[in-house]
This record gives C-alpha cells, structure tokens and sequence, in this order.
C-alpha cells in the first residue's frame, strides 16, 4: 500500500466499536455509504476496541467481537488495499496522543458532553475516568491522520466539535499541527427504526429482540421479525402521518431495493401488510445473503484476517507516527 497514492483527495477518518453484531440500521445508515466512500477519498478505517472498554467487557466475547466486527467490515466491502483498516488498540500511537489532549482539553469541556451524562446514567456502578475522557481518545483517532472529513451520527456530532476545539487550541499555542476536521455530509444514510417501537431508532441494545435485525441473523429469523413488525389499522401501504411501522418499512424497502417510496407504494396497492411485510423481509434477506456469505468465508480464515490488520496497522503506525512525533517536539520532549 503506498503511502503517496492519491495525495490530493481528502482524507476521511471512521471508526466503529466491536460492540456485538451490527444491526441493518448500522448497514444501511452508515457502513454502506463507508464503503462508496473509498472511491472517492482516501479512507482511514478502524475497529474501535480501545473505545469499547469504557463499559465492562467479558474477554472471550470481546476477542470474539473484534473479529466479528472486522471481518463484517471486510465482507460489506472495506478493501484493506485501498483503504488501510486496522484494530485501533493495534497501533499505540492513540493512546499516546489521547494523553497528550487530555491536557488540552478542559474539565469543563467533558462534563458537557450529552453522551457521557447518558452513559453515566445507565451505568451508574462504573462511571470511570474513561468515560470520561473517551472524547479525548476520539479526537486523537481523527487528530493523528490529518483527517478532513469525519462521517458522524448526530450522537457524535459534540464529539467532533470537541475535537475541532483542541485541535484549535493546540494549534494555537504551537503553531499549525493539527488539521482541523470538519464534519462528512454526504448522502443521508437511511435511518432505520425499531421493528417494534418505530418511533425510536433501531438499536440491538434494545431488550426486545424482535425490535432489531442483526446483520448475520439467518434468513429464517429476519423473515420472522418482519412478519412480527408492528403496522397499524389502515392497511394500506403508504406513507403518511400516524403510520410509523409502514413508514419505517417502506424506507426499509426503498434503501435495499433502491425503489422510491411511491414506486413501493404503487407496487402493493390493493395489497395487504402481511405480503407487504414478507416482501421487505425477502429484500433484506437478499441484500444481507452476499454478505453473509463473504462473512462466513473471511471468519473461517483467521490466517487472513491476521494478514489484514496487521498491514493496517503497520500502515496506521507509520502514518500516525509522523502526527505524534511532531506533536511531541512542539512541547518540548525530547526525541528518542
């Protein structure tokens, strides 16, 4: 992989935690568009294990996780040829920086952030340091590439202007360092809500099982959840106010089909929710199938998958490196 390869084309950063299966609303309203990304910019990906750790962790499932969730990204089509794509605890120079922004970063700036009060509340018996601090260890992943566009949910969107506000601060006090990121908009994603409360969106911290897919469900237990999908009185297939479950169906049916919400509409007119409910569970069935498959061959392969994430992250090192070393002169350390 050279480092020199498409110079001129911005640099994007993203980063997903290994937090259990991906569910079809983290396909569908994100890791799909990461992958059409990689055409038009250079693409700096990674599995976010170090951010995972803020809440408990049981080992085995972890280690689990962090494969799972690598090789998904590998089988929705993350090309580690094109874009480097590395485990982030892999590569030490986060955690390094994230020490140094600590510094900059101020107390009152953290006790801010929305998600760390949420998080303290669900969490009430550990509320550690790195929940905390987790905002700091973000802005060093984006920080140490020089990243000019970070793709971000409306949940991370304070997190990002956090890190465009210590990248400020330090460049202000040493002189330009850091490139100051700016937030990716691109084609909104499709946001996928609940199955069940479809007013909320779709989350697989969610008790009820029913309420979400996973991306590696099988196809007998997607088409099962479609079928149980909560609908209203009308029986008509349409959009429209009050009709939260068939809206949240037909934007379902448009992101996998690419059929828009009236060419969906003209399609079961005069149709019931129950063939309308087993057509878009057949559609995700599809879409996922590919995948899946991919999947199934990249998790068997471990010899593979090592292959990958350690050129990642020998990549990532070596990039990553030249932002840390020039962070660290500015203040004063003295090199090795």
């Amino acid at each position: 992989m050279s480092e020199t390869v498409q110079e001129k084309k911005k640099v994007i950063f993203s980063a997903i935690q290994p937090s259990g299966s991906f569910t079809l609303g983290n396909y569908l309203g994100a890791l799909r568009n990461w992958v059409k990304l990689q055409d038009e910019y250079n693409c700096i990906f990674a599995v976010a294990d170090l951010h995972a750790i803020t809440v408990r962790q049981d080992p085995q499932k972890f280690r689990h996780n962090i494969m799972e969730a690598y090789a998904l990204l590998l089988a929705c089509g993350i090309d580690p040829q094109k874009s480097p794509f590395f485990i982030q605890s892999h590569v030490h120079t986060h955690a390094e920086l994230a020490w140094i922004l600590n510094c900059y970063t101020q107390f009152g700036e953290l006790s801010r952030m929305t998600q760390f009060k949420d998080k303290s509340q669900k969490h009430a018996d550990n509320v550690n340091a790195g929940l905390f601090t987790y905002p700091s260890l973000m802005a060093a992943d984006i920080l140490l590439y020089q990243a000019d566009l970070v793709p971000v949910g409306i949940d991370q969107k304070q997190h990002l202007e956090l890190t465009r506000n210590i990248a400020e601060r330090f460049n202000g006090v040493y002189g330009k360092t850091f490139t100051i990121p700016d937030a990716y908009i691109g084609k909104a994603g499709a946001k996928i809500c609940s199955l069940q409360e479809p007013t909320k969106k779709m989350s697989k911290s969610d008790e009820n099982a029913n309420s979400w897919v996973a991306m590696l469900d099988t196809p007998d237990v997607i088409m099962k959840k479609f079928k149980r999908a909560v609908t209203d009185s009308e029986a008509v297939v349409r959009v429209g106010e009050g009709k939260d479950g068939i809206n949240n169906l037909i934007g379902i049916m448009s992101a996998v089909t690419d059929k828009t919400p009236d060419e969906i509409t003209a399609e079961f007119e005069g149709k019931g929710y129950g063939d309308f409910k087993t057509a878009v569970g057949e559609a995700v069935v599809e879409t996922l199938r590919p995948i899946q498959e991919r999947y199934n061959d990249y998790i068997k392969n471990k010899d593979y998958l090592a292959e990958q994430y350690k050129s990642g992250a020998e990549f990532a090192l070596r990039l990553s490196q030249r932002t840390l070393s020039k962070v660290m002169k500015k203040i004063g350390y003295i090199a090795k």
